[in-house]
């Protein structure tokens, strides 16, 4: 009778030790799928990271709208491919956009855990320091070590020693990657060179002259450089501008007479409209800077995750960086003169715009352009495609600018694109044909690239 007691009490002792040890193993799993699910981790850490480089643009010489907007995608695909690993359906961008084939970025080791977190921080502040890194101040690099550092401290409660270098170890492998990825596109450390000269400037009773002290245009070459996708500049140019006509009745005049009718009826709020969407590089982060303050504002209010913060930028960034190539080939293969250049001539010699006229050709419109393609991305990225959602916008009081709202994506960007026409630096038909470049180039961002769902 004892022995059979002993056996009974063995077996219940081996059935509970064998459930506890069937427990223990599924709660380490359960822990290890939490840990390897980027959609797990805020993404609250990322978004001072685009704050600073937007103080980093504004005081590195070299930047203009195109050097801008170049190393916002380069830092966000950065981003993208430290996070994506941590992403269950796991679709990195190799294979997918120009110049980036399958295993040209390292791949995390198998069966081993990873802090996505920790890889994302690592990635983003390595790849910020190497796309300005010949011109950045050493005050900026010291605010990318110190943002660094304190999200790595944060980040790395509870995480083991060996998980934390690994992390780091990768998410810096990626950035590396990237970077020597990005050398081969055309605009390699362009903001040594932001005039790409020598460059012979077109002449002609229809083309651009300067209209400030800048004598030579920026980024001339621009539209050559190697877009992230093809289609985004083979598939998005417009019609050529108006023909060139000084006679009053002809299309270009009237396009020239609006602008001038406008400036001269500018109301209080078609002005302040005018300054808020200026993102004149010597004051602010430029357009693409402007755009991805909204975006940061968007993320921050639903709460994103890292998944979602990650693939967002990553969408903004190829967008941004597409539109102002797509724009810029545009703007140099017709060279059309600027309103201003046009008034002065033709109808007031007096005339004046509200804010400075960039330097660069006028069709058609970087501003229209850019906003337009990130109005696509907004609208995949927070409302699914309906373009309807309250919009509030302080990224300009720090310039002494009032916040402004608005309830829809796309009445965002045709504020920002008539911004341009109560400034008094564009035509109509620049804005016209900058917002539908734009809205192809962010559609095919959404649509020929293939995104992790249900982020």
């Amino acid at each position: 009778m004892k022995k059979n007691l002993l056996i009974v009490s063995t077996f219940l002792l081996a059935l509970a030790y064998g459930c506890k040890k069937s427990e223990e193993i599924t709660v380490k799993k359960q822990m290890k799928v939490e840990k390897k699910d980027a959609v797990k981790y805020s993404g609250d850490f990322v978004r001072p990271y685009y704050d600073l480089t937007c103080e980093i643009v504004k005081t590195t010489p070299g930047f203009f709208p195109t050097q801008a907007a170049r190393a916002y995608g380069y830092i966000s695909i950065a981003l993208y491919e430290a996070t994506v690993q941590g992403i269950s359906s796991n679709l990195s961008l190799q294979g997918q956009i120009n110049g980036l084939a399958k295993g040209m970025l390292p791949k995390p080791e198998h069966n081993l855990e990873y802090n996505w977190a920790l890889a994302a921080n690592a990635s983003i502040a390595d790849i910020m320091r190497k796309m300005f890194e010949i011109n950045i101040s050493q005050e900026n690099l010291t605010l990318i070590d110190q943002l660094e550092s304190d999200n790595k401290s944060a980040l790395s409660a509870y995480v083991n020693t060996d998980v934390i270098i690994r992390s780091e170890v990768f998410g810096k492998a990626i950035a590396n990657a990237v970077y020597e990825y990005s050398k081969s596109d055309g605009g390699h450390h362009s903001y040594l060179d932001p005039f790409q000269l020598p460059y012979t400037v077109p002449t002609g009773e229809d083309k651009w002259v300067p209209t400030g002290p800048v004598h030579t245009p920026v980024s001339p070459k621009w539209g050559e450089n190697r877009p992230f996708l093809t289609e985004n500049v083979t598939q998005t140019m417009p019609p050529p501008p108006y023909l060139f006509s000084s006679q009053p009745g002809s299309a270009l005049y009237k396009e020239a007479f609006d602008v001038y009718t406008q400036v001269k009826n500018n109301t209080p709020e078609h002005i302040a409209i005018a300054k808020f969407w200026a993102d004149d590089p010597k004051g602010t982060c430029t357009p693409a800077g402007h755009t991805f303050k909204i975006l940061s504002f968007l993320l921050e209010e639903n709460n994103a995750s890292l998944a979602k913060t990650a693939t967002s930028y990553a969408k903004m960034g190829i967008a941004e960086n597409d539109a102002f190539i797509a724009c810029w080939k545009c703007k140099f293969k017709d060279n059309l003169l600027r309103p201003v250049t046009y008034i002065q001539r033709y109808i007031d010699p007096a005339f004046t715009t509200v804010i400075g006229t960039p330097p660069f050709p006028s069709y058609i419109s970087g501003h229209s352009t850019e906003i337009a393609a990130a109005s696509k991305i907004f609208c995949r990225e927070f409302t699914n495609g309906d373009s309807k959602y309250k919009i509030v916008d302080r990224s300009q009081v720090s310039y002494g600018l009032e916040i402004r709202t608005w309830n829809s994506f796309n009445e965002m960007a045709d504020e920002c694109a008539n911004s341009r026409f109560y400034a008094g630096i564009h035509y109509q038909q620049d804005n016209k044909y900058g917002l539908l470049q734009g809205k192809k180039v962010g559609e095919f961002v959404n649509e020929n690239i293939k995104w992790p769902k249900g982020i």
